[in-house]
């Protein structure tokens, strides 16, 4: 693995956070979240291993917990589809401040594009908390890489905002 403060230097702390009531009982490991884990690790931030939390409720008390402890970036998978517990945008919504659409609007896009039709069901939101850029991600490992592929460079810019740094 490379260093990563010789890539974008200390771009602070991530968490991921799955959201999914079978992994968080047990019924099978959670997939989707070491994705973005170590997609994350690779841009340089650093990572714990995923946070794996029950549908509803539970996501929200993950990224207020994330946002509380100074996290640069949260990125959820899991629960923004259709479902009836899929509820991550909603747990998203009451912890940001303000919307970055156009993350949330990309996402979607590329999974079209990539020939997922069923990428446009989803709800999932991005947008700030703080000083945190919170994004959601569908739950399938193939919506994780995809959406380490497409925002990679993204979350690095979005992050030295946050920070004060230039636009440039």
């Amino acid at each position: 693995m490379a260093d990563p403060g010789a890539r974008h230097g200390d771009l602070g702390r991530a968490v991921v956070v799955t959201a999914s009531d079978r992994a968080a009982a047990g019924v099978y490991g959670d997939r989707s979240g070491p994705v973005l884990v170590n997609a994350l690790r690779e841009l340089g931030f650093a990572v714990d291993d995923a946070v794996v939390v029950p549908d509803g409720e539970p996501v929200e008390a993950a990224l207020r917990a994330a946002v509380a402890e100074g996290a640069a970036l949260v990125v959820t998978s899991g629960g923004t589809g259709l479902g009836p517990r899929d509820r991550t945008p909603e747990a998203t919504r009451a912890v940001l401040e303000r919307e970055v659409p156009g993350i949330a609007e990309a996402l979607r896009a590329d999974g079209v594009a990539r020939g997922v039709p069923a990428a446009m069901l989803s709800r999932g939101l991005a947008g700030v908390a703080g000083r945190t850029l919170v994004v959601n991600v569908a739950g399938s490992t193939g919506a994780a890489r995809d959406a380490a592929a497409l925002l990679g460079p993204v979350l690095v810019h979005a992050v030295r905002q946050l920070r004060g740094a230039d636009h440039g």
